[in-house]
């Protein structure tokens, strides 16, 4: 079967599981392209994303362009050769020369089953609104966000208490083995191609820290969607005495709640349980800001905490 020359595009961890598996793969990767290393964490350091991390152990040439469009960069792409492009999660819309180069054009891992949530952020989205099941599909690259014709898809369900982190990083297993097979039906050529139906489109847009705002009128399905749909970033917030606490695991009952939505009914031991507009969240991990993560029973050790006590939206 034919062995293609393949030019990797990723940047952060989701990226990893599909980089592996082609540099395990009989086709040759060439070079891998990645984002330019970014100031990262509390100090600010200019550190390396994943995909780069791994580049360099792998001993593949890596190309960090600034811009899409520098002719330097465009010319090292093109000196490379490569056969096909394959994309996990690179970060930026790939420009019309670059999607000319390869001779068998670009294929994208997209971790969501297309054209359902399009977009930068697919698995926290889908999570936030209650999605039952999710998956990868790898679609053709085009210039339009996530709208090229599909070549392959799979499905895997979200469990009710699943974060993203956790169902992302499944989806980048999933959709390592897929993109191989897609590579081998390309090889082969019997793969075929989907036109998506825009008509079903929907949107996923890049995630920002005020996502993570809990409105405590919402239904205690809702917030629980919220809290786990969000970690590990930005995480879903809210406010105690003033100060902003980071809520990272809970689990919701549908108990009907006495209280006004937000008001804590139980603080003790283990348990601590806020009223939402309908239900119950069991908050079971949280977080004051710039401090480290805590169980319950150790945050009420700490931090005042009383039935009665009101969260807040907004401080």
């Amino acid at each position: 079967m034919l062995a293609f020359r393949v030019v990797f595009f990723g940047t952060p961890e989701f990226a990893l599981p599909t980089l592996d598996a082609l540099l395990a793969s009989r086709h040759p990767v060439v070079a891998i392209v990645t984002q330019p290393d970014r100031a990262r964490g509390r100090g600010q350091k200019l550190s390396a994303a994943p995909v780069k991390a791994r580049a360099l152990a792998s001993e593949v040439p890596v190309l960090q362009p600034e811009r899409l469009k520098a002719p330097s960069f465009v010319q090292s792409l093109r000196e490379l050769r490569p056969d096909l492009g394959i994309v996990a999660a690179y970060g930026r819309i790939l420009t019309d020369e670059v999607l000319a180069i390869p001779r068998l054009g670009l294929i994208n891992v997209h971790a969501s089953l297309l054209p359902r949530y399009r977009g930068a952020a697919p698995v926290h989205r889908a999570i936030i609104n209650g999605e039952t099941v999710t998956g990868v599909t790898i679609m053709r690259v085009v210039k339009a966000l996530d709208a090229g014709p599909m070549l392959a898809a799979k499905s895997r369900a979200i469990a009710i208490d699943e974060t993203s982190e956790e169902v992302e990083r499944a989806l980048a297993r999933l959709g390592a083995t897929l993109v191989l097979e897609t590579i081998d039906r390309v090889a082969a050529g019997t793969a075929l191609e989907t036109f998506q139906n825009e008509a079903d489109a929907t949107y996923a847009p890049r995630l920002t820290k005020d996502d993570g705002a809990v409105d405590w009128t919402m239904s205690g399905d809702r917030i629980h969607n919220l809290i786990r749909g969000l970690h590990p970033w930005p995480h879903a917030f809210t406010f105690l005495n003033g100060r902003r606490i980071i809520l990272l695991r809970a689990i919701f009952s549908n108990g009907t709640p006495s209280r006004t939505p937000g008001t804590i009914v139980e603080a003790h031991g283990d348990r601590l349980t806020v009223a939402a507009g309908r239900g119950l969240i069991h908050l079971m991990e949280l977080q004051v800001e710039g401090k480290r993560a805590m169980k319950v029973r150790e945050f009420l050790a700490g931090h005042h905490a009383a039935v009665g006590d009101r969260l807040e939206h907004r401080s």
